[in-house]
């Protein structure tokens, strides 16, 4: 019972709850929900709240808080962190193709973080990307200026719609393929956007081993890719 509350009723026994003793916050726990909160915002809100496009121009004056953000036409989105096996998969992918294309001279193989400005109002930070040596002039110090002639997204629940839509800015703006790895299934999904933008031209599973014509002799086996 509150001192003050046994003061008023004398030696009586008053029924009701006192007000709680409210501890201050420190420094760092306000911090962290202020953290908690920024990131929710970000992540599910601010496209609804946005009276405007965002822009490329926009998203270089962001400052750099250790996050990822993409802007799909014209929304700013923040990519939530990946798993530790998603991780995985995107190295033995850059180490199976990078070695390659050097060997060769083919071009340039890089894994996110690297923005990619396709214009104004779409930047993506694709998983794996390679740029061919004839698109040279598209990899500048800041990010890829253009389409990558390949792009290679890790899909996971939280990103599936994401990627549909991203698939179809990437054909529009001159992607030539498109791969979609699943590490859930096992399984990658090739597009070709020259021959259909919204269905594979084929379904690979592990063990399975497979070939494109951007990588001329070189062949990846799945057990590979998804090598843990």
């Amino acid at each position: 019972m509150c001192a003050a509350r046994q003061a008023a009723a004398g030696q009586r026994t008053v029924a009701g709850p006192c007000r709680p003793r409210v501890r201050p916050r420190s420094s760092a726990e306000v911090e962290t929900a202020f953290d908690t909160l920024t990131a929710l915002r970000n992540f599910s809100l601010m496209p609804a709240l946005q009276t405007a496009p965002f822009t490329a121009t926009e998203y270089r004056a962001m400052p750099d808080d250790g996050r990822r953000y993409q802007i799909v036409e014209g929304e700013l989105l923040m990519a939530p962190a990946p798993s530790t096996f998603h991780q995985t998969v995107q190295a033995n992918l850059i180490c199976l193709l990078r070695p390659f294309v050097l060997r060769h001279n083919l071009g340039t193989v890089l894994g996110a973080p690297c923005d990619v400005y396709l214009d104004e109002v779409n930047v993506f930070q694709p998983d794996v990307l390679y740029v061919s040596q004839d698109h040279a002039n598209r990899v500048q110090e800041d990010g890829i200026h253009g389409a990558p002639d390949l792009v290679i997204e890790i899909l996971s629940p939280s990103t599936a719609a994401l990627d549909r839509r991203k698939r179809t800015l990437l054909a529009r703006a001159g992607t030539v393929e498109f791969w979609q790895v699943d590490p859930a299934l096992r399984q990658i999904q090739r597009f070709v956007f020259a021959e259909k933008i919204d269905k594979p031209v084929a379904l690979i599973d592990e063990p399975e081993v497979f070939a494109s014509p951007l990588f001329s002799g070189l062949e990846l086996a799945t057990t590979e890719i998804f090598r843990r």
